[in-house]
């Protein structure tokens, strides 16, 4: 079969529209999550364990690395849950008719969820 189609293999180059980016971030942030699982669980149990080591968990969140860390796994959480929702609602058939309200959900998505990462942001560092 003899193809007269270009191919583009430079992905640098290849414009995808914001429904794609908001998927394929989704997608990242849930693989972001299946770690954070790991510290989050890790650091409830260092809580509960007693008093003393509650406090020590406390001290280490004056570490930089760990306040980020910290922020990874809550910006991931949030960006997961916000684009997850888009994905819920257009489950039950909304946005589904026209590209044109895929991509509006997708922008209100991306809005949503960047302000509330600069919340957690503001939150994690500035608190």
């Amino acid at each position: 079969m003899n193809k007269k189609r270009p191919v583009n293999l430079d992905i640098g180059t290849i414009k995808l529209p914001i429904t794609s980016y908001v998927s394929i971030l989704h997608r990242a942030s849930g693989v972001i999550l299946f770690f954070a699982v790991a510290v989050l669980l890790f650091m409830l149990e260092t809580s509960l364990k007693s008093e003393q080591s509650f406090e020590s968990l406390r001290a280490w969140f004056a570490n930089p690395v760990l306040q980020f860390v910290i922020w990874g796994c809550l910006a991931a959480l949030a960006y997961h849950a916000i684009a997850g929702l888009r994905h819920l609602i257009m489950d039950f058939g909304f946005g589904e008719d026209s590209f044109e309200v895929g991509q509006r959900t997708a922008w209100i998505a991306a809005v949503v969820a960047t302000v509330t990462i600069l919340a957690i942001t503001l939150w994690v560092f500035l608190w």
